[in-house]
């Protein structure tokens, strides 16, 4: 599989010339950036089957390089949810970075000897880079709801811990290469997952999510946020519109549980009485994901929401919401790197830069929050076949720059429903746009 041109150069020599460039990005967030793009290898003897750690869910997608399918066992089953590097030669601060399986990945997790002090050790290229801990077990996996559905499959934990991640709708009814957004592998992955017998199912009823709520509060997990969340519904689901349907898991939530948890809604922009229901549920961040900034590229990779509600509708209803809510509780995610894809993509970083910095700009000015993960080519996705690999080292880090910048010289605060923002803090595992953040002091709620 090719994984991009740049990975035919030595791999330190990338990021050293990338560190180079960005001296004010820290190394920890370029070698963050690196890991997401180009995904991470196991060595057999890292992945230990019985031992105590958070084996990856697949809340969502399936962020990997390959399919399970050709995915060699132990890494389909132990790979772990994420990882946090710290120490090692540089001294790295502890970083959280979510796992895509590669076995071909310049960075590989090996274990180490007794007498090396043991645990395992994140490597590039061969060389040592840090020392690695896997994500914990949260105290309440292992459990299942009275129907005998295991917790891990109905209300997985990712963020190291901070966030409940409940996917309701496992699929998307944007279905097919003409509505997709073509870098997406949500229906893709439920089929893949069927495929391989795990429990994924594919709606998860609200009485179900509500006892799993209950079970977790019980175990004490630390989780502070919850994010519900799914495919996009365009006509009807079990009968109801996708307000309706989504709205129904945050009103049982938020009567069961009233602030116990900060609530967040990923799922579509919607008209203004809508979002309003959404606010008066109790949910307070509302995720209209926004994806790519250029007219033409939004079109190009986000044909469905471009045909059913439109480009201009979509800003519209994001900056509607953000009178709705409170200031900056409206953010929605750009994916970062499908600026570059092939065949639609910008052929240099500075013109993705400059195209993605004024939506930042755009709507930062407005009250509104923009934020990333990073793009992933998922080979069951339209952007992920024929090997189209990920955007460069230099765009990615170059991207943090710019986010951090419109952010600073608009005196936005950092988001909330993230954790604590900041270097050796951060727990946003699919981006680095929290751990690049300068002023550990600003105010972030939980």
């Amino acid at each position: 599989m090719t994984i991009s041109s740049d990975r035919r150069e030595d791999s330190w020599e990338r990021v050293l010339r990338v560190r180079e460039e960005f001296p004010d990005i820290p190394r920890e967030a370029v070698f963050k950036e690196d890991m997401l793009r180009l995904g991470i290898a196991f060595s057999a003897d890292a992945l230990r089957e019985h031992a105590a750690y958070a084996r990856k869910s697949y809340f969502i997608f399936s962020f990997d390089r390959l399919p399970l399918a050709e995915m060699d066992q132990r890494a389909r089953l132990h790979a772990p949810e994420e990882i946090r590097m710290h120490g090692g030669p540089e001294g790295l601060a502890a970083t959280v970075v979510s796992v895509r399986n590669n076995p071909a990945s310049p960075y590989r997790v090996v274990a180490v000897g007794e007498e090396e002090g043991g645990g395992c050790r994140l490597e590039l290229d061969g060389r040592p880079l840090a020392e690695v801990e896997f994500a914990p077990t949260p105290p309440y996996y292992g459990l299942s709801t009275a129907d005998g559905v295991p917790l891990i499959e109905t209300a997985p934990s990712i963020e190291w811990g901070y966030l409940l991640y409940l996917t309701v709708f496992r699929m998307c009814q944007y279905f097919g290469r003409d509505e997709e957004c073509q870098f997406c592998d949500i229906n893709h992955n439920f089929r893949q997952q069927r495929e391989d017998e795990r429990v994924y199912n594919a709606v998860k009823p609200v009485a179900r999510m509500v006892e799993a709520l209950r079970l977790i509060i019980d175990s004490g997990a630390r989780a502070e946020a919850y994010t519900i969340t799914g495919g996009s519904i365009t006509g009807r689901l079990q009968g109801l519109e996708e307000a309706d349907w989504y709205l129904r898991y945050a009103e049982a939530i938020e009567q069961a549980y009233p602030g116990r948890f900060i609530g967040k809604m990923v799922i579509q922009a919607l008209p203004a009485a809508e979002v309003r229901r959404i606010r008066d549920t109790g949910i307070q961040i509302y995720h209209p994901n926004y994806e790519i900034w250029d007219k033409a590229l939004f079109e190009a990779v986000c044909p469905g929401k471009s045909r059913y509600v439109g480009r201009d509708e979509w800003i519209e209803r994001i900056l509607a919401a953000a009178e709705i809510f409170p200031p900056w509780s409206v953010i929605p995610n750009f994916v970062a790197g499908i600026e570059m894809s092939r065949p639609h993509g910008f052929a240099t970083e500075e013109e993705a830069w400059a195209s993605t910095g004024e939506g930042l700009e755009f709507f930062m000015s407005r009250g509104v929050m923009p934020r990333f993960t990073v793009w992933c080519p998922e080979p069951y996705s339209v952007l992920g076949e024929g090997g189209n690999g990920p955007a460069s080292l230099r765009y990615h880090v170059g991207m943090l720059k710019t986010w951090r910048s419109v952010k600073e010289k608009l005196g936005a605060p950092a988001p909330r429903g993230y954790g604590q923002p900041g270097l050796g803090r951060a727990v946003f595992s699919v981006s680095s746009f929290m751990d690049v953040i300068r002023d550990q002091a600003e105010e972030v709620g939980r």
